[in-house]
């Protein structure tokens, strides 16, 4: 797809975030205490939120539109945003795409902050995850 382009989303738009989560039955919703990132064309085609925690960010939401898949989107969108991150960036991630977040840096975290330990916890109770940091 030509013309895409990678920004941070400003406040008065985060709402057509959620409506791309929607739009593709994803139960991801935007944090409004993140910084909301996505890659668009005439439309959002790949989104992210960085949320600011414990001097790093905790990175949620990352969704590609199932028919942009496989072209290198998640990985530009993620490269984006965290070359504007200060810190460390923890994640949770089902075991699977351990792989693809290794190729970014991700490494397994063996310790969390607090708050994040504790969501960690409630999340592996219906899913498992792992955290990851980089």
């Amino acid at each position: 797809m030509p013309d895409l382009h990678c920004r941070a989303l400003p406040a008065p738009l985060l709402p057509l975030v959620d409506e791309f989560y929607r739009a593709h039955r994803s139960p991801m919703r935007i944090d409004r205490q993140a910084q909301v990132w996505v890659v668009q064309h005439a439309e959002i085609v790949a989104a992210l939120c960085l949320r600011p925690l414990a001097q790093g960010y905790w990175l949620s939401g990352l969704f590609v539109a199932p028919s942009q898949r496989g072209q290198g989107l998640a990985r530009q969108l993620l490269e984006q945003a965290l070359a504007q991150a200060c810190g460390p960036v923890w994640l949770f991630c089902h075991p699977e795409l351990h792989r693809f977040y290794a190729g970014l840096g991700f490494m397994p975290c063996p310790r969390l902050p607090t708050a994040l330990a504790e969501r960690l916890s409630r999340y592996q109770r219906k899913k498992n995850l792992i955290a990851l940091y980089r």
